[in-house]
């Protein structure tokens, strides 16, 4: 059945994601110095997503949540492609940003750390944000759910909190000034 296939695909792309950037996590916490203590801000925004995604990977094994459509072929066809496009763009941003990643809770700028003006960090700032935007927008899509509105909610919360490493990265990290004049945030060539 091309629902059951579709559901597969889409389940081991969210799970192909989670593996690469544990993997690469993983990697870079063996090299970083022990961390302090969590905040409760930042515990607090890792049980979020942590929530977000058990959502997430419930829903692509349950039946269809507020479905859009009686026939949803086209969408489904349109959200494939967009979580796909999201997907990768993701994964290859947080391969080409390497070890100058930092996770979300955390957003420090190390001693050692540099500007990564190369591949898709030459167009845009914030691939990982924008294929993360577009991977989750194509999933709803696909599975034929309103919650696609719920992706708005996201889009506002990484539009602040990008806003907010760019001021930390600019007082802190030679360069980045003139990294933002050359690049656009999320969109290339828009936005």
């Amino acid at each position: 059945m091309v629902i059951d296939s579709l559901r597969l695909f889409l389940l081991l792309g969210l799970l192909l994601h989670k593996a690469v950037w544990e993997v690469m996590k993983f990697g870079q916490q063996r090299q970083a110095a022990p961390s302090e203590p969590a905040s409760p801000v930042v515990a607090l925004t890792k049980f979020i997503k942590i929530a977000i995604l058990l959502g997430i990977l419930l829903q692509t094994v349950c039946p269809e949540i507020l479905p859009i459509s009686s026939e949803p072929h086209g969408l489904v066809q349109v959200g494939t492609a967009l979580f796909t496009i999201g997907l990768t763009l993701a994964i290859v941003a947080r391969i080409q940003l390497g070890r100058q990643w930092s996770d979300i809770e955390v957003g420090s700028v190390a001693a050692d750390h540099a500007i990564i003006d190369r591949g898709v960090y030459g167009l845009i700032r914030h691939p990982i944000y924008s294929g993360d935007l577009i991977m989750l927008t194509g999933l709803e899509l696909a599975l034929n759910s309103w919650l696609v509105l719920g992706v708005a909610i996201l889009m506002a919360a990484v539009y602040w909190k990008a806003g907010k490493e760019e001021r930390k990265l600019a007082a802190e990290l030679p360069g980045y000034r003139q990294y933002q004049e050359r690049t656009k945030r999320f969109v290339p060539f828009v936005v």
